[in-house]
């Protein structure tokens, strides 16, 4: 009877131990960050061709935010602002800076200094194991702004942005390691080169059989699969659907006699492609795709429900390089795209899914920004925030909106078009244009909640409101690059 009831007792604790969850306490995150893609370009914000099924189901899980925001509208800034948690007006990097050197190691955009903390020398301190899969853009392995040195564990893809312009790399770079593909090199800058645009084997060297998405794809399933049983940060800065317009032929197909289009030759700069509107929606669903196998997998693993996904974009849609993102509206309702600071230059698609935590089908309109995710991070890990400019949206996501702090104001700064500002308070939006080139300050004013295509300018009707938008301005800090204070009134002014 002894024996029995201890065999009964072992079977007891056996069914215990498998049917009970993980004792992580920590949950793991994915935060996916798309590049170029507009606010309506995914059919949860109502894209009429596109199909995004697996970004849809996501936001239906889980949250979807209407009023969310980039740091800048183009590339290197956001993604500063998006690590660092600070504005434009006090960000190490607003715009992107280029620093071309034969060698690829030494290669890259200018980088993140050492006294810079990061959204993953954050999560180190709360004991996550974290990577950075795709395009990363803050700095060469050969500086301080090495991913490898700015908290990620794992590094894949793309070191270099100009490098990330071919979808069909010759190399990638694996930590500090150049990976070589089954690709051959080409110059990803180019016009069509054959005798008939009609011809589409003539497109072929323009291709290769190893997808930059797909690599990085897998790498982050391993990645996940080799540290499930530990809490992991996984930034997933996807490369789709900035041009070049490069897909592979299965995701082609798709969407073949969708649409009347006309090759595009590469007379607006990068490579050719018979079918430019097809090119751009297949890379937009393949990388849906690739999202959805990365959600199969933390179902099959048993980390769905204890692994908080993010998605978003860093700016606005691009144009060039044989993009039609008018055709799809990319930009949605909004004016403006990637490079603008009005709404469809900074305004993003974001959806997050915690089953369990977040309740399925929410829609948020609190006002966010990127620069708000460390402080989001820091809150649901427990750590210190740092010096940010950000504020927490965790409220948000656990539908505990009496608790949710609001911001005073949104701000941006942009060197290009000489020089732009913008600051949001409330539904009211302030955007100064061609500052460089203002004798006065000449304020743009809108009301989002009556006019979120900003088509009514009512700088007339609101003085007091263009008078603290111009006090908030001159709150900013200069840069350390000149060309970046592009108002130099007002920098003058704060250097003395």
């Amino acid at each position: 009877m002894n024996r029995i009831l201890h065999l009964l007792f072992i079977a007891a604790l056996f069914f215990t131990a498998c049917s009970t969850p993980s004792k992580q306490e920590k949950p793991n995150i994915i935060y996916i960050y798309a590049d170029d893609m507009g606010y309506g370009d995914v059919g949860f914000n109502g894209q009429k061709y596109i199909k995004t099924p697996t970004l849809d189901k996501m936001a239906e899980e889980g949250i979807k935010f209407t009023d969310h925001y980039t740091g800048a509208p183009i590339c290197a800034p956001a993604r500063c602002i998006l690590m660092t948690g600070k504005h434009s007006g006090r960000s190490y990097i607003r715009n992107n800076f280029e620093m071309h050197d034969d060698d690829p190691y030494k290669s890259g955009q200018l980088p993140i200094p050492d006294e810079e903390e990061t959204i993953a020398e954050m999560l180190k301190k709360a004991g996550y194991t974290t990577a950075a899969i795709g395009k990363w853009g803050l700095g060469s392995l050969a500086s301080s702004g090495s991913p490898l040195k700015q908290g990620f564990d794992f590094f894949y893809g793309y070191i270099d942005q100009a490098h990330a312009h071919n979808h069909f790399p010759a190399y990638l770079f694996r930590n500090d390691q150049m990976v070589m593909t089954r690709n051959d090199s080409f110059h990803v800058h180019t016009r069509f080169d054959g005798d008939d645009p009609s011809d589409l084997s003539a497109y072929d060297k323009y291709k290769g059989p190893d997808y930059s998405l797909d690599l990085m794809t897998v790498e982050a399933k391993n990645f996940i699969q080799e540290n499930k049983d530990k809490p992991f940060f996984l930034y997933l800065p996807y490369i789709v659907p900035h041009k070049a317009l490069q897909v592979p032929d299965e995701s082609l197909a798709m969407y073949e006699g969708v649409f009347e289009e006309e090759p595009y030759l590469g007379g607006r700069g990068y490579s050719p492609h018979p079918k430019p509107l097809s090119a751009y929606a297949a890379m937009i669903t393949r990388m849906d795709q690739k999202i959805g196998e990365i959600l199969q997998l933390l179902k099959e693993l048993g980390l769905d429900e204890n692994t908080l996904v993010m998605f978003s974009s860093d700016n606005g849609p691009a144009s060039g390089g044989g993009l039609n993102t008018r055709f799809f509206e990319s930009s949605g309702i909004f004016k403006g795209s990637k490079g603008s600071l009005y709404e469809g230059g900074i305004r993003e698609p974001f959806i997050a899914r915690w089953p369990g935590k977040i309740k399925a089908g929410r829609v948020a309109d609190h006002v966010s920004a990127q620069y708000d995710l460390k402080a989001t991070l820091a809150e649901l890990v427990g750590v210190d925030p740092g010096d940010t400019d950000g504020i927490s949206f965790l409220p948000t996501l656990l539908g505990k909106d009496k608790e949710q702090k609001k911001h005073e104001y949104l701000y941006w700064e942009f060197s290009n078009g000489g020089g732009q500002y913008a600051v949001r308070i409330g539904d009211m939006k302030g955007v100064w244009r061609n500052v460089s080139g203002s004798d006065v300050e000449k304020w743009e004013v809108y009301n989002l909640k009556d006019d979120p295509s900003e088509t009514k300018d009512l700088a007339a009707e609101y003085p007091e409101l263009v008078k603290r938008f111009s006090e908030i301005v001159k709150q900013r800090v200069p840069s350390h690059i000149d060309r970046w204070n592009f108002d130099k009134t007002t920098a003058s002014s704060q250097s003395n």
